[in-house]
């Protein structure tokens, strides 16, 4: 029989928070930031040890002392979960295990954009992957677009590029597949996993943005991912940069959306059959048009980065996405306007550059499927 997720309480879902996200620790340490007595722990970790989640590893020698600690480690292959990116066109899936390493990756095409159609393909992927992993216990589905709670059932309100308005997603994903099914905006998902898993471990507050066919924004404060009072937080793609600037879709002048993603560049050019890699191609080679639209796409990218600095004022900012490429091309752009934006007197700003693989949406998906389970 494949093992299922079990019914945790407050306390072992924190524990096991504490594990996945810091790594193994010693029962003392757990202990310590949980607020909860020893004994307690011992209770805490013996039942998340009945269940296959959590194992003893190695013994080291903490504190002054030099006494002996076991530490507790998470069983990451004892579950895995499901993740799927939908795009206007595509499906990404991957299966990850509990530490949201991915084990198996597809994708393929949709044909068909009614809810109905993608949610049966779904369950087709699903199908796929739990003739290999019996142990699936929960998906998470990420997608661009708006989600919101309404009369206590998440909807997605509008999701562009797929056309989809008020669409139970989650909730008939959970009754298809037969196993608890969560959907996120993408970039939130996004940011959730590098919040718990990437470059924001450690961090209570975090700013992720990603850059490519548009651009994004997650934010997380006091440990919370924010989504806003209508699932909508975080829009500031179209934040004006040049008053004189080109005009974006949707009839704004020289905002950040008319600039910095990699259409915007490329439409910048004016060049028939151009695309993106074109683009980078002709500015590494010192073309004087194409050096200037990635400068623009530089200084859009630095007012983004140094309003969202003095607005959050978090402990790192994270930056992401195919079209980071920007940075190599307009590095110094992006510092320079970063510096002439943000308030004066204030810490120097973490920037972390991320590298990005696509199935990095897939996985945030999956993500969102282990804090469904985790009530986080």
């Amino acid at each position: 029989m494949s093992p299922g997720w079990p019914a945790l309480g407050d306390a072992e879902r924190n524990a096991l928070r504490e594990l996945l996200i810091h790594g193994p620790l010693p029962r003392a340490e757990i202990a310590r930031r949980l607020g909860v007595s020893r004994a307690s722990l011992t209770r805490v970790t013996r039942a998340l040890m009945d269940h296959g989640l959590v194992t003893e590893g190695e013994v080291e020698l903490r504190g002054a002392t030099g006494r002996p600690s076991e530490l507790l480690v998470v069983r990451h292959a004892a579950r895995h979960f499901l993740g799927v990116k939908l795009t206007g066109d595509a499906l990404f899936a991957v299966v990850t295990d509990l530490g949201a390493r991915i084990v198996a990756s597809h994708e393929e095409p949709i044909p068909v954009r009614d809810p109905g159609a993608v949610i049966d393909q779904i369950a087709a992927v699903h199908a796929g992957f739990a003739g290999r992993f019996d142990s699936i216990v929960a998906g998470g589905i990420a997608l661009a677009g708006d989600l919101a709670v309404v009369d206590g059932r998440q909807v997605v309100t509008d999701s562009p590029f797929l056309g989809w308005t008020d669409v139970h997603l989650a909730e008939r994903l959970t009754e298809r597949l037969g196993i608890p099914t969560g959907a996120e905006n993408d970039v939130r998902a996004l940011t959730a996993t590098a919040h718990w898993f990437g470059a924001g471990v450690g961090c209570t507050s975090l700013a992720l943005i990603t850059v490519g066919t548009g651009v994004g924004f997650g934010f997380v404060v006091d440990d919370r991912v924010v989504t806003g009072h209508h699932g909508r937080a975080g829009r500031l793609d179209h934040l004006r940069v040049d008053s004189a600037g080109p005009i974006c879709g949707q009839g704004h002048r020289g905002c950040v959306s008319a600039l910095l993603p990699n259409q915007a560049i490329v439409d910048a050019l004016r060049m028939p059959g151009l695309d993106f890699a074109g683009a980078v191609a002709l500015a590494r080679e010192g073309h004087v048009a194409a050096r200037r639209a990635f400068a623009d796409a530089g200084q859009a990218l630095g007012v983004l980065v140094g309003t969202v600095a003095n607005a959050l004022d978090p402990q790192k900012i994270v930056l992401a996405g195919d079209g980071l490429v920007v940075m190599e091309l307009a590095g110094d752009e992006v510092l320079a306007t970063i510096d002439e934006v943000r308030s004066p007197g204030i810490p120097p700003l973490a920037l972390d550059v991320q590298p990005f693989q696509f199935d990095e949406w897939a996985r945030g998906g999956a993500v969102v499927g282990i804090r469904t389970m985790l009530r986080f």
